[in-house]
């Protein structure tokens, strides 16, 4: 039966593997640019852009489709855009609000018992602006062939982890045939038992669930659990349904998590939505993070007071399946912290 529905969709151009390359090179990296295509003129806006900035911008076409021209508040655009917020020095908002930058080993962090995180690329297909690991070194961390045999080792040295999760930068900017070399090497460690696959290029560019990937997460020994991350409902369309569509049918655990962020999702309402398309497309709702204090970022954060309060609406709305775990991950903690709201009088 799988097979089959991979048949059917292995010669749609969508899922080929240079469809979703091309979108990438693509992407817009120019604000003014980005803006123009928006029907959206820079002394017209409500806020001031950076029109260049370190950590640059990056947007695929894909995305930049779903957003609403001549909307300045568009919350996709919102996201992407950088805005003189982010040159502003703010207390408390600091370059490494996880304390990750001095890695286990380059390439891997493990913080937690169980699970390690492996960065097997060092580039993201979009730059979120509150991305907290937006100052992260990656030019220390950059992993080829050769470096796999120290993580490879690494594993084999401690039977606690069950799980690799491929993070980054996001895993899936690599191509299918890395991909598949890689995780081969894992699965000669007996122990391991997971790969978790977090990944925001597929909601920016769908068309990077090529059929050869679903062939490959499938055909794994490892259960395989797929990460999005996706904010607000607007970015779930058609195409990301079908990409969703492709994995789920092989019987991949897919699941979603979310950042909580001012004026772009920080209402019950929205939220609500969200859990539900997601639902619809096949993800479950799984973790509401609250703001990673990364320097920069510091206008998209969200009082807890106002997390509970949001979090509380959704239990009443929602099912309970359908409700996130709100969440703050912490440096030095062995594991994210939940809020309690039964308990939570801020």
């Amino acid at each position: 039966m799988i097979q089959n529905v991979q048949i059917l969709t292995r010669n749609d151009s969508y899922w080929q593997d240079n469809e979703w390359k091309k979108w990438l090179s693509g992407a817009f990296s120019s604000p003014n640019n980005l803006l123009q295509h928006l029907e959206l003129a820079p002394e017209q806006l409500p806020y001031r852009v950076l029109p260049d900035h370190p950590f640059r911008q990056r947007v695929p076409q894909p995305f930049v489709d779903r957003m609403e021209a001549g909307n300045p508040d568009d919350p996709l655009l919102l996201q992407v855009l950088p805005l003189a917020q982010e040159a502003e020095e703010v207390d408390g908002y600091v370059e490494d609000p996880l304390g990750e930058h001095d890695s286990t080993l380059p390439g891997l962090l493990h913080k937690y018992q169980s699970r390690v995180l492996v960065m097997l690329a060092t580039a993201c297909a979009v730059n979120c602006r509150y991305c907290f690991r937006r100052e992260f070194p990656y030019s220390d961390n950059k992993l080829g062939k050769g470096d796999w045999t120290a993580i490879i080792n690494y594993l084999q040295q401690d039977e606690d982890i069950n799980e690799v999760i491929l993070s980054g930068g996001d895993p899936l900017i690599a191509n299918d045939d890395y991909l598949a070399a890689f995780i081969k090497q894992i699965e000669t460690v007996k122990h391991i038992k997971r790969l978790r696959i977090h990944s925001r290029l597929p909601v920016v560019i769908p068309q990077r669930i090529t059929s050869k990937l679903v062939e490959l997460l499938s055909s794994s020994r490892l259960q395989c659990v797929f990460v999005t991350h996706i904010n607000h409902p607007n970015e779930i369309d058609e195409l990301l349904g079908k990409a969703m569509q492709r994995l789920h049918q092989t019987g991949i655990t897919l699941l979603n998590q979310t950042v909580l962020l001012r004026h772009i999702n920080d209402n019950a309402e929205t939220l609500a939505d969200l859990s539900e398309k997601l639902f619809d497309n096949h993800i479950l709702p799984y973790y509401l993070h609250l703001l990673d204090k990364v320097k920069g970022s510091h206008h998209f954060d969200t009082e807890e007071a106002v997390a509970v309060d949001i979090m509380q609406q959704l239990q009443y709305r929602l099912a309970g399946f359908l409700v996130p775990k709100l969440v703050r991950e912490e440096a030095g903690k062995p594991h994210k912290s939940w809020i309690d709201l039964a308990n939570n009088n801020q």
